[in-house]
C-alpha cells in the first residue's frame, strides 16, 4: 500500500525520492507532507504517518528533500526549499488533495525543516505541526560544540562551509538556513504548532529555547516568553512560578505526557511537555485534522487520544 516513488524536482530536472501514499476514496482528502529526522532519509521513519494515514485516508508523502543534514544539499538549501514545493505539486497531480486541507509535519531535523518551511512558503501549507525543532543553526551549533551531541556540530559545518563562530559567510549561510529568519512570513498566513518535551537538551540533543525562540517570532509581543524564563526552563526542565497556570486545560491527546505549559498567540502555539527529544503522533495528528483553510484556528484540547504513543528521535 506505500510505494517507493520519484517525483520530478525543477531546480535541477532530478527525480526525487519518496514514500507515497494515495487514498482509496473518491472525495478530496487531506494531504500529509511528513518529514525525516536530521540524519535520515526517506526509507525510515515514515511508518506511524503511514499507519495513520492508511487509516483515515489520507494522501501521503514522505520525501528524501536531499537526504541527512550533513551536506550541502541538505540542512534547509534552496534545493531542499524547492524539493518540497515539488512534492506538493505533484500529490496535487497525481491524487485527489483537498486543497484546504495540506499538512506539514516533522521532529527534530524534520522540525527544522517544517518550520523552515512555513517561513518560506507559508502559502502551501494550511497547518505545521513541528515537535523539537531546531529553529537556529549557527545557536544550534554553538549549543553542540562542547556538549555529547558535538557531532551535530561537524554536520552544520559541513553543510553551511565551515564555523558559524567564525566566518561570517557562513554565519550567512547559516543564517539562510534558520527557520528564525524566515518565521516572520507565517505570521498570520500559516498555522503553526510548536511542540518539544521538557527535558530535550538533557536527554536530548536539542535545546528547548529553539523552540521557544521560534515561538516567540509568531506571538504577539506582549505573549512573548522572556530569556530570563527560557533560561530558567533550559537550566532546570521546569516552568517557572510566573508562568504556571492553574487553570490550563488538560489535552487528553497527550495522554500520559503532561503538559507543563502552553501559550497560543495569533496563529501560533507552544507547548512543553513531559519528555525529551519527543514526537507525539496521536497530538500532531490530532491538532492537524482539526485546521481547514479558510476557517478560523481551532485549538481544542478534546480529541480522544487516539495514538499517544512517543517516538523518541535520536537524531
Amino acid at each position: 500500500m506505500i510505494q517507493k516513488i520519484t517525483y520530478p524536482c525543477k531546480i535541477d530536472s532530478s527525480m526525487q525520492p519518496a514514500m507515497f501514499y494515495k487514498a482509496r476514496v473518491k472525495e478530496p482528502r487531506p494531504l500529509l507532507v511528513a518529514l525525516h529526522t536530521w540524519s535520515y532519509d526517506h526509507s525510515s521513519e515514515f511508518e506511524h504517518y503511514a499507519d495513520y494515514c492508511i487509516k483515515h485516508e489520507w494522501n501521503m508523502i514522505f520525501p528524501e528533500f536531499r537526504g541527512p543534514n550533513w551536506t550541502p544539499e541538505g540542512c534547509g538549501s534552496d534545493l531542499v526549499v524547492s524539493d518540497l514545493e515539488d512534492a506538493v505539486a505533484y500529490m496535487k497531480k497525481v491524487t485527489n488533495v483537498d486543497p484546504n486541507r495540506i499538512y506539514l509535519v516533522g521532529g527534530s531535523g524534520g522540525g527544522h525543516c517544517s518550520l523552515l518551511m512555513a517561513g518560506r512558503r507559508p502559502d502551501l501549507w494550511t497547518a505545521v505541526s513541528s515537535w523539537c525543532p531546531i529553529s537556529d543553526i549557527a545557536a544550534w551549533h554553538q549549543e553542540c560544540a562542547s556538549r555529547p551531541c558535538e557531532v551535530y556540530s561537524e554536520h552544520i559545518e559541513k553543510a553551511c562551509g565551515g564555523n558559524p563562530a567564525e566566518d561570517p559567510v557562513v554565519a550567512m549561510e547559516a543564517k539562510k538556513r534558520s527557520p528564525l529568519t524566515w518565521l516572520p512570513n507565517a505570521v498570520g498566513t500559516t498555522l503553526v504548532d510548536i511542540s518539544t518535551g521538557i527535558h530535550d537538551g538533557h536527554t536530548g540533543s536539542v535545546p528547548v529555547s529553539q523552540a521557544i525562540n521560534a515561538f516567540n517570532v509568531l506571538a504577539d509581543e506582549k505573549d512573548r516568553i522572556s530569556q530570563e524564563d527560557i533560561d530558567y526552563i533550559v537550566a532546570n526542565e521546569k516552568i517557572p512560578e510566573s508562568l504556571i497556570d492553574p487553570e490550563m486545560e488538560a489535552d487528553p491527546a497527550f495522554g500520559r505526557n503532561v503538559i507543563y505549559f502552553r501559550r497560543q498567540s495569533g496563529s501560533a502555539r507552544l507547548t512543553l511537555f513531559e519528555g525529551g527529544h519527543t514526537l507525539l503522533i496521536g497530538p500532531a495528528t490530532a491538532w492537524l485534522s482539526n485546521q481547514i483553510r479558510g476557517k478560523a484556528a481551532d485549538w481544542s484540547v478534546n480529541q480522544p487520544p487516539e495514538d499517544t504513543a512517543g517516538t523518541e528521535l535520536s537524531k
